[in-house]
């Protein structure tokens, strides 16, 4: 479970360490591993919806790009998957409550040091 005394509360930009980190990360997004981490270590069950939120959050970070509830809930629905914006939203609430992602000014969502480290250690 997550040591709330033990992460720091910084919002750190999900960067790629090497090309070789990131196209390790994408391959082994189909098997969703580096995110069951994240949820495990922080104490959250593993969700098709959590799964999907996340991966989306992740999508936006490797691109560069800002991503808020409806960017997300835009995300989902390319990919064919029927969740209403209070259910991404609720998902993205939890998110915060435990520390994986972060809530910006700008109504975006950024992960956070600690989230960004664990998504990291291990990405094949």
């Amino acid at each position: 479970m997550h040591n709330a005394s033990a992460s720091t509360n910084a919002v750190t930009p999900l960067q790629p360490p090497a090309r070789m980190a990131q196209d390790a990360i994408a391959l082994n997004r189909k098997t969703n591993k580096p995110i069951r981490e994240l949820l495990r270590f922080y104490g959250l069950r593993t969700s098709l919806i959590r799964l999907k939120v996340i991966d989306a959050l992740l999508v936006a970070a490797w691109d560069g790009r800002a991503i808020g509830v409806h960017g997300v809930l835009a995300y989902l629905e390319s990919s064919a998957a029927e969740w209403s914006f209070i259910s991404v939203r609720e998902v993205l609430k939890r998110l915060c409550d435990v520390g994986v992602i972060h809530y910006q000014a700008d109504r975006s969502y950024s992960f956070t040091a600690g989230a960004c480290e664990i998504l990291m250690q291990n990405p094949g």
